[in-house]
């Protein structure tokens, strides 16, 4: 990619696109392109077929996606797998047809078995059970990481593969029924503390480990990756350690100021036991994430603050 690259950003106004949209702008590329979803409906194939005809672009950063936690996955899994199966299958598709130099997929770290051993490698795809609550979404994402291979096998396209490991950062989502898990903490400690109430329930035992990247060291892993990498194998992008979530609550709860109790609630589910990346692969290449857990989640705290001020 240099400057003059028409570059697509699919999904640009969400977590990851907006993130990506900020690295390619702050290293200087200027000829970008992105869609609202008012603009183009990536659920509808002509609608798809038309924006590249339109913009003919060179590069493509897969980051539209239908996302969200637990209790999103587990009660619109129809939802999950055809709309994640359907824009991943028009825009790959259409970028082989029209001749797209070089498209990366955003997959996730949910495409991993449940009790696949620690940390999780790439080989580890497809060696056991899917975490039943949001294997729906991993099928999906499955399906584009093998999608992406086919089309280099059979066409010749320059496709390639990043998972992320559990993402958060400006543009994040904080509704409690739709969040992932630290954006859901930040809104119920939040929320609490300006009711000034004396605790706060949390779901699950909090012994869970996750490992969480600042969305925009993700970016910058993105751009790298489409300069520096262009192999058939996927590439798990982490931050290298994880923490548990009773820890993570009790540093939002640092973050945020909240005065309570954390109460936690063991009838709700864990998920997963645990879930770190090997980001070996990544790391060998050259790039190490910058961006602290603390230093993150105060970010996303101030970002937050700036929704409640503009009511979004």
């Amino acid at each position: 990619m240099n400057e003059n690259s028409r570059i697509y950003v699919a999904g640009h106004r969400g977590l990851v696109g907006s993130a990506i949209w900020r690295e390619l702008q702050r290293q200087g590329f200027d000829n970008l392109i992105g869609r609202t979803h008012q603009e183009v409906d990536l659920l509808d194939a002509d609608a798809v077929k038309k924006i590249f005809a339109e913009t003919k672009p060179e590069f493509v950063f897969m980051a539209a996606a239908k996302v969200g936690g637990i209790y999103a996955n587990d009660t619109q899994p129809a939802s999950f797998l055809f709309e994640n199966l359907q824009v991943q299958n028009n825009l790959i598709h259409t970028a082989c047809q029209t001749g797209v130099r070089k498209l990366l997929f955003l997959g996730s770290s949910c495409i991993y078995p449940k009790l696949a051993p620690q940390p999780l490698k790439e080989e580890y795809l497809l060696s056991g059970p899917l975490e039943p609550t949001n294997q729906w979404y991993a099928v999906a994402k499955i399906a584009g990481i093998k999608l992406c291979q086919a089309y280099r096998r059979q066409h010749g396209c320059d496709f390639i593969s990043v998972m992320p490991t559990n993402l958060y950062g400006p543009n994040d989502n904080y509704d409690l029924q739709t969040s992932h898990v630290l954006p859901a903490l930040i809104r119920k400690f939040h929320d609490a503390k300006q009711t000034g109430a004396a605790s706060l329930t949390c779901w699950g035992t909090g012994t869970p480990l996750r490992e969480f990247l600042y969305v925009d060291d993700l970016a910058a892993a993105c751009v790298f990756l489409m300069q520096n990498y262009s192999g058939e194998q996927f590439i798990n992008a982490g931050f290298g350690s994880d923490i548990s979530i009773r820890e993570l609550a009790g540093l939002v709860k640092k973050v945020v100021g909240f005065a309570g109790d954390i109460v936690w609630d063991a009838a709700k589910p864990d998920g997963t036991p645990r879930k770190l990346m090997d980001s070996s692969r990544l790391f060998a290449l050259g790039w190490r994430p910058q961006v602290d857990l603390e230093t993150g989640i105060r970010l996303t705290y101030k970002d937050f603050l700036s929704h409640q001020q503009r009511g979004t």
